[in-house]
């Protein structure tokens, strides 16, 4: 009988089948690779669901991202919006979203936002090929312009898609200044936010417990990822009554616009 660890293994390249035929060939033999020959260069990982070869670090969360986009393409909830424009990606990690996103709807354009700077210079790697369909910024989305810093404590597995990032104290040199969704809105050229996806570390729960009024009404399409019951009671009471469908995919909170 084969061990646990092998079992997952297969059951996992099994799932990889979705990627596409090459792309899940691709998928096995860089993961022995990096078994085996023990990488510490970023390798290369394909999918049908993303125009452009994608980086990803090994000894990293980075694959574990590309299986939740890719392998079980968490993001199946928004395949069905037609005529997608402006898509704004709140937590963009390395850019797999994003890469998904631009793939998926030829002509929207994204603005993908990441604190990390490690994250993010893979991002711009990953985002390159599509040209000026996007726009990448360094930084992490709040209520309001802010002075915030990358946290020191801990979330979740505290691994590189688990960073998150908090208030400068007094004295304490700002590593980057908040943007708020709506100036996001405002300085895009776009009318409305096509989908707007947040997967941002709990940080969702300032981001709707204020000045979210005169944005949130030109959502069509939101995607979150609520990390806490005080995160979705915030988000709940944020959305109540504006007209967004409900449902769930796999971790995301789906909010679509009825009208």
């Amino acid at each position: 009988m084969p061990s646990t660890a092998m079992s997952h293994r297969l059951q996992r390249y099994s799932k990889a089948l979705s990627l596409g035929t090459f792309p899940s060939v691709v998928y096995v033999l860089q993961g022995l690779r990096k078994k085996y020959m023990k990488l510490e260069q970023p390798y290369i990982l394909l999918s049908k669901d993303a125009r452009f070869p994608l980086k990803c670090r090994p000894n990293t969360s980075d694959i574990n991202v590309f299986d939740q986009i890719f392998v079980g393409r968490e993001y199946r909830c928004l395949d069905d919006v037609a005529g997608a424009g402006l898509i704004i990606d709140c937590g963009a990690n390395v850019g797999y979203s994003s890469a998904y996103f631009l793939s998926r709807f030829k002509t929207a354009h994204i603005i993908a936002i990441e604190p990390d700077p490690q994250n993010f210079s893979i991002l711009k790697e990953n985002l390159l090929p599509y040209g000026d369909r996007y726009k990448a910024i360094c930084s992490a989305v709040w209520s309001h312009p802010a002075a915030l810093v990358l946290s020191e404590v801990p979330f979740g597995d505290g691994r590189e898609w688990s960073r998150t990032v908090r208030v400068a104290r007094e004295g304490e040199k700002p590593a980057m200044t908040a943007i708020d969704i709506g100036t996001l809105l405002a300085d895009s050229g776009y009318e409305r936010i096509s989908i707007l996806k947040i997967d941002i570390e709990g940080a969702e729960s300032v981001v709707f417990a204020s000045n979210y009024e005169g944005w949130i009404d030109r959502v069509d399409n939101l995607v979150i990822e609520l990390h806490s019951d005080e995160c979705r009671s915030i988000f709940m009471k944020a959305i109540e009554g504006r007209g967004f469908i409900l449902s769930q995919t796999d971790e995301l909170t789906v909010c679509k616009h009825s009208s």
